[in-house]
């Protein structure tokens, strides 16, 4: 696969967020230079992770937000106006364990028939570890820190604060895989 994929994902994240969302597309351009970073761990899947990091959030962007939940609303966007292939539009619906603030909001049963889980574990993790290694101004962190700045700027009890409570036992797992992947690359 090439590298028009994530080409096109950049030009379209940052038509959606730059000017009105100016933070969340630093955060989507820095998930995109992280899922850049693990080419090697993904191979012939790498443009699919560049395009599906730079694309997770694109959801939040103010036209796009019809149900206010961002993995739902980016992901009918990109598969409606873009016809985006099927893969993107299911990491991007499923990114970051959707799944589990989806029930929070009432929409797991919306999120699991519009847009099935991806079967690849590695695509899945590795789209996890750049979301939660990436703080909002688009700078490498720890998931540790990036958990914590979470529930800091939601609040533990908010909505977001249950589904991070929730997710991060496999966000963690999640991020402990790719690094472990990482670490058994050849130097």
């Amino acid at each position: 696969m090439n590298r028009s994929m994530a080409k096109w994902a950049c030009s379209v994240a940052e038509v959606e967020l730059r000017e009105s969302l100016p933070r969340r597309w630093a955060h989507s351009q820095g998930v995109g230079r992280r899922a850049g970073e693990l080419a090697e761990v993904v191979g012939d899947e790498a443009d699919l992770l560049i395009a599906a990091a730079v694309l997770h959030d694109v959801g939040y962007a103010p036209r796009l937000a019809i149900t206010g939940f961002h993995p739902l609303d980016g992901a009918r966007f990109l598969r409606g106006i873009h016809a985006a292939d099927e893969q993107l539009v299911r990491l991007v619906a499923n990114h970051s364990c959707a799944l589990l603030e989806a029930e929070e909001r009432g929409l797991r049963e919306a999120l699991e028939e519009e847009f099935p889980l991806v079967d690849d574990q590695r695509l899945v993790d590795a789209v996890v570890y750049c979301d939660m290694t990436t703080t909002p101004d688009g700078k490498v962190t720890t998931v540790d820190a990036r958990l914590a700045e979470i529930t800091g700027r939601y609040g533990s009890d908010s909505l977001v604060g249950r589904f991070i409570r929730r997710a991060s036992p496999d966000i963690l797992a999640a991020v402990g895989r790719v690094e472990a992947a990482l670490g058994a690359q050849p130097r």
